[in-house]
């Protein structure tokens, strides 16, 4: 029978040691809802487990300072998805975290797992994208923060390097006004992957934003400097010409889930829901 060894450090310098120590053969756990799944499966065959939950720095807390949010590595997407502060600022982050799995996973999964874990189809990512959202991580070298549009290089892959962990996920407060709307399309109700996820943002200045997931090897963000999308005056053939352009550079993928014609109609399609639904809430103020 092979052995697992689990470990649970109280800080975060103990944590890095024994990613160090360990190397691929570590994997953390947070919440647990992809690991637990591998592990029983038998598609993840660690060496160790190493558990954060007693690391202080990492306990679940949501705050603002110096004009950003941030979630920390342990807080759970049912946190995020009720916290005022979140849903203040950022609706479609909380929309997206209301819609990842059943309740029971989102009371044990965490943002920051969801995006390690590096699915395409991660319900969060499109948002993060968006929002110009940060990672925050602690290796040998010390703590550096990385772009989320910069942290995701393929399916289940990321830039952390082997004995890095996240700490925070990070999230600049937008000036106002600005808007934005999380959508998904998913083959069944419930708990389903998405078919295709956008999150649109359009912030003061008339620049949009979109967060495109489950359409390609990683999430991807599509920005439109023109003000064409966040003008609802704007001639709606010059809005469709635009959108077609952004969904054509995302390239969606054909796998089980969808065709690639599929996925590029409803990539259109949802993207115009949610635009229309940013640019109505920037209006709202």
């Amino acid at each position: 029978m092979r052995t697992l060894h689990y470990e649970r450090p109280e800080t975060l310098a103990q944590a890095v040691t024994l990613l160090q120590v360990h190397g691929p053969g570590a994997r953390l756990l947070a919440g647990g809802t992809d690991l637990i799944v591998g592990l029983r499966a038998g598609t993840l065959h660690p060496d160790v487990v190493i558990d954060t939950k007693r690391i202080p720095a990492l306990r679940p807390a949501i705050t603002q300072a110096d004009g950003r949010v941030s979630i920390t590595a342990d807080t759970v997407l049912t946190d995020v998805a009720g916290d005022e502060r979140v849903r203040a600022s950022f609706p479609a982050l909380a929309e997206a975290a209301a819609a990842v799995g059943s309740v029971q996973i989102r009371n044990r999964a965490t943002l920051a797992g969801n995006i390690c874990n590096a699915s395409p189809a991660a319900d969060t990512a499109p948002p993060l994208l968006a929002y110009g959202a940060q990672v925050a991580a602690c290796g040998p070298g010390g703590v550096r923060r990385i772009p989320v549009d910069g942290f995701f290089t393929g399916p289940g892959e990321t830039v952390l390097e082997p004995a890095e962990l996240v700490m925070a996920i990070e999230l600049p407060v937008p000036g106002r006004p600005a808007g934005s709307a999380f959508g998904r399309l998913t083959r069944r109700r419930g708990a389903d992957l998405a078919t295709v996820s956008v999150c649109a943002f359009v912030d003061a200045a008339g620049v949009t934003r979109l967060g495109f997931g489950a359409v390609g090897p990683r999430p991807m963000l599509v920005t439109d400097d023109s003000g064409v999308l966040a003008d609802p005056a704007a001639d709606p053939a010059a809005r469709a010409g635009m959108l077609a352009h952004l969904a054509m550079t995302a390239s969606p993928i054909s796998d089980v889930r969808a065709s690639r014609e599929y996925r590029m109609s409803m990539l259109l399609v949802l993207s115009q829901r949610v635009l229309a639904v940013a640019v109505r809430r920037r209006a709202e103020g």
